[in-house]
């Protein structure tokens, strides 16, 4: 018990880790995280605006046209640096794929000299707005979660077959060859380069059973994806206390991605933090707990323990850190 439950607060400390749309951040009931995240799900936004909302929920002050703007002169540009290849190379999904990790991580004109780099003080993306759209904008130095978000908004407005995908504690792009269907992963975090499967399980070792029941390595679909977008809803909320709305906030992502174990994980943190301040923080020794109280204390228990080992059950083991 003690275990699990004091994982569940250090888990949370570690990490805070559709095509056309036109709905912008302000369309979104912001009143009830809930349903602002159960609304981005089911609507037709694209991934740039999908993230440009939940950025703008945990941060009002978030501009979202002008994000969206600078998102569109930098297609601009990719489709500039396009057009000096021959048309039908330049057609390709395969040399815009290239053009567009050029464009990022490749200093030139089309950057005016300043690629985009891993933030290796931050690699998590833990520090105050740190995994926010306009800040790696602005900083040009990302993390594990404002990186494959840049490329897939930029890369779906080229016309990319791109999704999100994750490793332990990790988020990455694969991205399909339309030539071919063969479908590759891309580390954003290090020059989008093509990186197989191995190479993730070497670096941060999961389970045979996690990676068969699509926790890690998926490719994921639109609505999974968008919901590895919105997961910065649910750290955000119990961030800052709101564990109730975390708690409806995870059952709306779990619901859309069965197999995330990272939010169930983050369920169980949420129903720790209830049970931490409403009843541990109170009644330090157990027989000083209110008998009216105890059914709830053992039901914050219970499903913190069940949300655990929901996760466990689906392959997910305690993250190793370097």
């Amino acid at each position: 018990m003690i275990t699990r439950l004091i994982y569940g607060i250090i888990f949370a400390l570690l990490l805070s880790l559709t095509v056309g749309g036109t709905a912008a951040a302000d369309q979104l009931p912001v009143s009830n995280p809930a349903s602002f995240v159960r609304t981005l799900l089911e609507s037709e936004i694209d991934f740039a605006r999908a993230k440009l909302a939940v950025d703008k929920f945990i941060d009002p002050s978030v501009d979202e046209a002008a994000t969206l703007a600078e998102l569109d002169g930098m297609v601009a540009t990719v489709n500039k640096m396009l057009g000096t290849l021959p048309p039908e190379s330049a057609s390709t999904s395969m040399e815009k794929m290239k053009a567009l990790r050029t464009f990022l991580y490749e200093g030139g004109w089309w950057n005016n000299g300043r690629p985009f780099q891993y933030d290796l003080s931050d690699p998590y993306g833990q520090q105050p707005g740190a995994q926010r759209l306009s800040n790696y904008l602005v900083t040009r130095k990302g993390n594990c979660v404002s990186m494959p978000t840049l490329f897939l908004a930029l890369g779906e407005r080229l016309g990319l077959n791109l999704t999100l995908s994750t490793a332990p504690l990790h988020v990455f792009v694969k991205f399909t060859d339309e030539a071919t269907g063969k479908t590759w992963n891309l580390e954003t975090t290090s020059g989008g380069g093509l990186t197989r499967d191995d190479w993730y399980r070497q670096k941060v070792p999961m389970t045979d059973e996690a990676i068969a029941n699509g926790v890690y390595l998926k490719t994921l679909s639109r609505r999974e994806a968008l919901s590895i977008i919105a997961t910065s809803v649910l750290d955000n909320l119990i961030a800052t206390g709101r564990n109730e709305d975390a708690i409806a906030v995870a059952d709306v992502l779990i619901k859309a991605y069965p197999a995330n174990a990272y939010t169930l994980v983050k369920k169980g943190t949420a129903y720790y933090r209830l049970l931490d301040v409403n009843i541990i923080k109170k009644y330090p020794k157990q027989s000083d707990i209110p008998a009216e109280m105890i059914a709830y204390a053992n039901d914050l228990y219970r499903a913190n323990q069940d949300a655990f080992a929901k996760a466990e059950a689906l392959g997910w083991r305690e993250p190793k850190l370097n």
